[in-house]
């Protein structure tokens, strides 16, 4: 094969490969867990699932290595109904149950209310452990403290916005006392102490992941950062071995959007990582006796974790590119304070984009059109030295050079451009902010699919024209076919993307479309006033 055909197929093979990703989607894929599925639970389902405690939720023996293994058995819901204390705020209603546990947690804000209007649970009563749950190691201990009440100091707690509300709970066993003290702060988070009357190694969980975003094309289960800042990712149905981390600043159980975390900055937590019988992740911090860290439940939106602790952020996790796509992120936040919309602040981050790659394309898209020019030119030189590919090869290189000319030309900005696209569409597919955001008179939701398919059609339509006014270097019939044919199979994909992303790649598409109409109409003058001279 000739050097030429080899540096199309590289093309072909990069433009493919750079997309690849994207075309399998949710939209093709039944959900791992149902949206919502707590909310829908009767309770007769409930009242089902009701076990001895002393069985489904085993102790720990934490002198053995592989003590975790009981963590992944779940707790009984016997006392789910039983509740002893309510916590509400403007923003969020939490409960406690008999077993000194969180046993709901429902944001109110408008923009996370689901498709009925309703308030989200962002703990599941399909799953466990929930939050604040204990286990203890030593088995009798266990089995006595998950059939003894909690006692609570108050029954209702009503925080406002700039106030936060304690609440004391205690368990006496036979041998042991436990106090738990709750401090509830206005935005979803609080602090959480437990106190022993005597040592006795225990487990306390952060809660099963929240079960509401939950979809195929994300990452959702648990992240925990170290002490060196280095971040360790679990994912739903992948976890294999149950996984200890010393001095953790931060432990969260994710969905898409929500999450459930402990953190502390200043005495970082000892975490162990087990899973259940899906092999999905249970994150949960042990200890002897006192423990102390911050928890937080709700959205992962930037402005609330910021106000918490700006260190929180790294609970929202962009994948492989996070290096590129949390500050992109916050130039888009830049942006949309500015413009205060999410829809016209995409449009202007890519137009910037488009503007800073534009050496780039712009040499892309002059090498194409001198390779269109030569073109007749390569032909002859194919048909004369066919039986000798070394000559071909060489004249080929001498006619690039000769001309300015260069096949990988193409292919490099579009190998450049990858990164940044993989890490724009991780924070448009991540960033909660987006949801319930409009843009125009018809898209109400950039978080959502266009209803009425205007951008994915819009989309492809600018894909197709561009691909008439580029030259086409490729000589293949069939890789020209596939080419052709990209315009309708990527307008087909993009119809279940949201919108906010789908707005992204047109509003690229129609940039790329402007530059190659501006630069066939100079290369046309250009070539029109050689011919003349």
């Amino acid at each position: 094969m000739n050097n030429d055909k080899a540096q199309q197929k590289r093309i072909l093979l990069a433009v493919v490969l750079s997309f690849a990703f994207f075309i399998i989607y949710d939209y093709f894929f039944i959900p791992k867990t149902p949206v919502n599925a707590e909310q829908n639970l009767t309770k007769e389902q409930n009242s089902s699932q009701n076990e001895s405690l002393a069985n489904t939720a085993p102790a720990l023996n934490t002198t053995n290595s592989n003590a975790t293994n009981h963590l992944n058995q779940n707790s009984s819901q016997n006392f789910e109904n039983d509740i002893i204390a309510d916590i509400k705020s403007e923003h969020f209603e939490a409960q406690i149950d008999s077993l000194g546990r969180i046993s709901s947690f429902f944001l109110k804000d408008e923009k996370y209310k689901d498709e009925n209007g309703k308030a989200i649970n962002l703990v599941s009563s399909e799953n466990s452990p929930y939050p604040l749950e204990l286990r203890f190691s030593d088995l009798k201990t266990n089995q006595e403290a998950f059939n003894t009440h909690y006692k609570a100091d108050k029954k209702e707690l009503f925080i406002d916005e700039n106030s936060s509300k304690t609440l004391r709970l205690t368990q006496k066993l036979s041998e042991l006392e436990v106090e738990k003290t709750i401090t509830f702060y206005p935005k979803g988070n609080y602090e959480i102490e437990i106190k022993l009357s005597k040592n006795s190694p225990y487990f306390i969980s952060t809660g099963f992941r929240p079960n509401i975003a939950v979809d195929s094309y994300t990452i959702h289960g648990v992240l925990v950062l170290d002490e060196k800042d280095t971040l360790h990712t679990y994912e739903d149905e992948d976890m294999e071995n149950d996984e200890n981390i010393n001095n953790a600043k931060i432990a969260s159980a994710f969905d898409r959007y929500y999450t459930t975390s402990f953190y502390n900055f200043e005495k970082p937590l000892n975490i162990t990582i087990s899973k259940d019988s899906k092999q999905n992740p249970l994150v949960f911090a042990y200890s002897n006796n006192e423990f102390k860290a911050g928890g937080y439940i709700g959205a992962k939106e930037h402005s609330i974790l910021r106000a918490i602790d700006p260190r929180l952020e790294a609970v929202v996790e962009y994948g492989w590119f996070t290096f590129i796509a949390k500050p992109m992120f916050g130039f888009l936040n830049w942006i949309h304070n500015y413009v205060g919309n999410w829809g016209w602040a995409i449009v202007i981050m890519t137009l910037i984009v488009r503007v800073v790659l534009f050496p780039l394309t712009y040499k892309s898209m002059i090498s194409m059109n001198k390779l269109k020019d030569l073109a007749p030119k390569m032909k002859e030189i194919r048909e004369r030295y066919k039986g000798d590919p070394q000559k071909m090869n060489t004249h080929m290189m001498e006619l690039y050079k000769k001309h300015g000319a260069n096949p990988m030309s193409g292919c490099l900005p579009i190998l450049l451009q990858i990164p940044i696209f993989f890490a724009i569409y991780r924070v448009l597919l991540n960033a909660i902010e987006l949801k319930a955001a409009p843009w125009a008179f018809w898209i109400h939701d950039l978080s959502l699919m266009d209803p009425y398919f205007i951008l994915p059609i819009l989309m492809g339509a600018t894909m197709f024209v561009q691909q008439l006014i580029t030259p086409m270097t490729i000589q293949d019939p069939t890789q020209a076919k596939v080419m052709k044919f990209l315009p309708l199979i990527f307008t087909f994909f993009f119809l279940a993307f949201p919108a906010g992303l789908t707005l992204y790649w047109f509003v690229n598409n129609l940039c790329s479309l402007v530059q190659q109409w501006i630069i066939n109409k100079l290369f046309a003058r250009e070539h029109h006033k050689k011919e003349s001279e």
